[in-house]
C-alpha cells in the first residue's frame, strides 16, 4: 500500500523490467509529481488513485525504462525527416528520380539539403557526383549529406556559389574529390565540407522549430525519454523556447564544441536548472568515418592502397586536441570525443591517460564517440581507464555488410567490439547517432543481440563473438546511459525517487526470439508520468 493516494498516473496489469536489481520485476507502478512514487502488484498501488489520476492498462505487455540514447543529432534527424529520402536508394537512378520528385515540390531556388545517401547500397557504382545531381536539381543548388555525415555531395551552382575552383586547396583533415584534370566532383569529405557548407543558407527559426517538432514525434514514437545530443550553437535557442514553454517530451543533454569549451562553461552555468534539457559536456573530433575512408587507421586501407584516413581538422596544429582536452576537464566539463579508426582510437586514449595524471583523480567519465575499430591492447585499456563507450549497435550491422572489403577480415574481428568492451570492463553506453541511423532503439537492441546485417549474408551474425545478451543491450540503453550523464540517480532504472520514464511495448523483448525481436512496436511511451504517444500493438 502507498500513502497519500492523488497520483498524476497508475500504470497496472504490466511486466514490468524494472533494471533495479533490488527489485528487478513488478506488476505496477505510481507516478506522483513526475517521479515514481511506488511500483509492487495492481493490489499494492491502487490506494494511489486519486479523482485526476490517470490509469494506464498495460495488458500484461512488458514495460521498460524509458530508452537513453546516447548520441544523437536531434535537430539534424528532424531536418532530415523533412527533407528528401535517399537513405535506402538502391542505383544512383534511384538517387536522382528521388531527388528530381522533392526538387519539384519545393520554391524555385531553394537549396536542396539533407538526403542522408548511403552508396554503400550500389554495389559496384561510384560515388554520386554533380553531374548526377545536375540533371535532375534545376535552379536549386544542392548539397547532400552522406548518411555518416562525414561527406557531402554538391551540384554545380553550390559548388559555383561556393567558389571553389579547381585551384582551391584540400583543407587539413578534408578532401576535395577531383575529377582528372582537378575540377571539383562535387564530393567534400570531413574538412573539406566546410568550404560548400559556409554557402548554405542556415535554417530559419520557423524551420528549425519544425525540425525539432519531428524530432521530438520520432523520439516519442520510439520510447526515447532522454538523448545526449551533439547539439549545434544554431540549436540553442530553440532548446531554449521549447524548454521554456515546457514543450520539450524528451529530456535533452547538450553537448557542444570542443574548441568552443569557455564559451560552453558559460552557457552552462548561465542557463537555469531543468529536467529537459541541460548542458551535459563538449564533444569533440579526432577523425572521420569508414564510409568516407577518412577514420584514421594504423595501416592503409585494403582498397584505397596509401591511405591511412586522417585526424580530423580539430587536431591541428599538432597537440590542439590534447590541450583543449585537458583545459575542459580542468573546468569540470564532461568530455566525449569521436572515434573511429583504430589509430584514432589508440591515440586518443594515451591523451586521456595523459590528461588524468595531470589533472588528478576525479569522476570524470572521459568519453569515446563510436570506438568502432580497436586493437586489442586498447580495448583492455578501456576498462583500465575506466571510459565510457558510447557506441551505436545499427553501425555494426549496416557496415557489415562492406566493411571488411575497406579493412580487410583481420582488422574486422575487433570492429564494434561490444562484447569484448563489456568483458573489459568498459561502461557500454548504446544509442543511435540518429540521423546516420534509425533512432529506434529496438532496432538498436536487435542489432546488438544479433548482428545480423540488412542484407543478410550473415544470418549468424557479423563477428557473432561480439554479440550481447538482450538484458545487457537493455542496460546500455537505460542504466548505463544515465551513468554516461552523471544522472544514475535520476533514470535509467523504474524504482521509487526516479523519474517516471518508461516505454510500454507491443512484444516481451526478453522472451521472444532474438531474430523477432526488430519487430517489436512501442505501444505507449510516458515522460515523467505524462503519456506522450500510444499506439495500438
Amino acid at each position: 500500500m502507498i500513502s497519500g493516494g492523488g497520483a498524476d498516473l497508475l500504470l497496472v496489469n504490466a511486466k514490468i523490467w524494472t533494471g533495479d536489481p533490488a527489485r528487478p520485476a513488478a506488476e505496477a507502478l505510481v507516478v506522483r509529481g513526475g517521479r515514481i512514487a511506488a511500483l509492487g502488484s495492481n493490489a499494492e498501488v491502487a490506494s494511489g488513485r486519486g479523482a485526476k489520476t490517470e490509469i494506464l492498462d498495460a495488458k500484461g505487455q512488458r514495460v521498460v525504462p524509458g530508452f537513453i540514447d546516447g548520441h544523437t543529432h536531434f535537430l539534424m534527424g528532424g531536418s532530415h525527416l523533412l527533407a528528401a529520402d535517399l537513405r535506402d536508394a538502391a542505383s544512383p537512378g534511384e538517387f536522382a528520380r528521388r531527388l528530381g520528385e522533392y526538387a519539384r515540390k519545393i520554391p524555385a531556388g531553394r537549396w536542396l539539403r539533407g538526403g542522408t545517401w548511403d552508396e554503400q547500397r550500389w554495389p559496384g557504382a561510384p560515388l554520386p557526383d554533380r553531374h548526377l545531381l545536375d540533371g535532375v536539381t534545376g535552379d536549386h543548388p544542392a548539397c547532400l549529406a552522406r548518411t555518416d555525415a562525414h561527406e557531402v555531395v554538391c551540384n554545380s551552382l553550390a559548388v559555383r556559389l561556393a567558389g571553389v575552383t579547381r585551384d582551391t586547396a584540400d583543407p587539413p583533415g578534408g578532401v576535395i574529390v577531383r575529377e582528372p584534370d582537378g575540377t571539383p566532383s562535387g564530393v567534400f569529405k570531413d574538412a573539406a565540407q566546410e568550404l560548400v557548407l559556409r554557402a548554405v543558407p542556415p535554417l530559419t527559426t520557423r524551420e528549425r522549430a519544425d525540425a525539432l517538432e519531428a524530432a521530438l514525434a520520432e523520439a516519442a514514437r520510439c520510447g526515447v525519454t532522454s538523448i545526449q545530443d551533439v547539439t549545434e550553437w544554431s540549436d540553442v535557442p530553440v532548446y531554449r523556447e521549447f524548454r521554456d514553454r515546457e514543450a520539450l517530451t524528451v529530456r535533452v543533454s547538450s553537448r557542444l564544441p570542443l574548441s568552443d569549451w569557455e564559451r560552453v562553461l558559460d552557457l552552462r552555468d548561465g542557463e537555469p536548472a531543468s529536467a529537459t534539457w541541460t548542458i551535459g559536456g563538449v564533444k569533440g573530433f579526432m577523425d572521420g568515418s569508414l564510409g568516407s575512408a577518412t577514420a584514421l587507421m594504423f595501416d592503409p586501407y585494403s582498397d584505397s592502397p596509401g591511405n591511412r584516413g586522417t585526424f580530423h581538422a580539430q587536431c591541428f596544429p599538432p597537440g590542439a586536441m590534447r590541450e583543449r582536452i585537458a583545459a575542459a576537464d580542468r573546468a569540470g566539463l564532461p568530455v566525449e570525443v569521436h572515434a573511429i579508426g583504430d589509430r584514432a582510437n589508440a591515440t586518443l586514449l594515451d591523451v586521456y591517460a595523459d590528461v588524468a595524471r595531470e589533472n588528478g583523480p576525479r569522476d570524470r567519465r572521459f568519453r569515446v564517440e563510436h570506438a568502432q575499430h580497436l586493437r586489442t591492447e586498447d580495448i583492455a585499456r578501456f576498462g583500465r581507464l575506466r571510459l565510457v563507450a558510447s557506441v551505436q549497435p545499427y553501425h555494426a550491422i549496416d557496415d557489415g555488410r562492406w566493411a571488411e572489403s575497406r579493412i580487410g577480415a583481420e582488422r574486422a574481428k575487433n570492429a564494434f567490439a561490444f562484447r569484448s568492451l563489456v568483458d573489459a570492463g568498459a561502461r557500454v553506453v548504446f544509442g543511435s547517432d540518429w540521423d546516420v541511423a534509425p533512432l529506434s532503439p529496438i532496432l538498436g537492441i536487435h542489432a546488438a543481440v544479433t548482428r545480423r546485417t540488412p542484407d543478410g549474408r550473415h544470418p549468424g551474425g557479423w563477428i557473432p563473438e561480439q554479440k550481447v545478451g538482450v538484458e545487457e543491450a537493455l542496460r546500455a540503453y537505460t542504466a548505463a546511459g544515465a551513468y554516461a550523464e552523471f544522472a544514475e540517480t535520476e533514470k535509467g532504472m523504474l524504482a521509487p525517487g526516479f523519474l517516471g520514464d518508461f516505454a510500454v511495448l507491443s512484444e516481451d523483448v526478453l522472451e521472444v526470439p532474438s531474430g523477432d525481436i526488430g519487430r517489436v512496436t512501442v505501444v505507449a511511451t510516458v515522460v515523467g508520468g505524462r503519456v506522450i504517444s500510444t499506439r495500438s500493438s
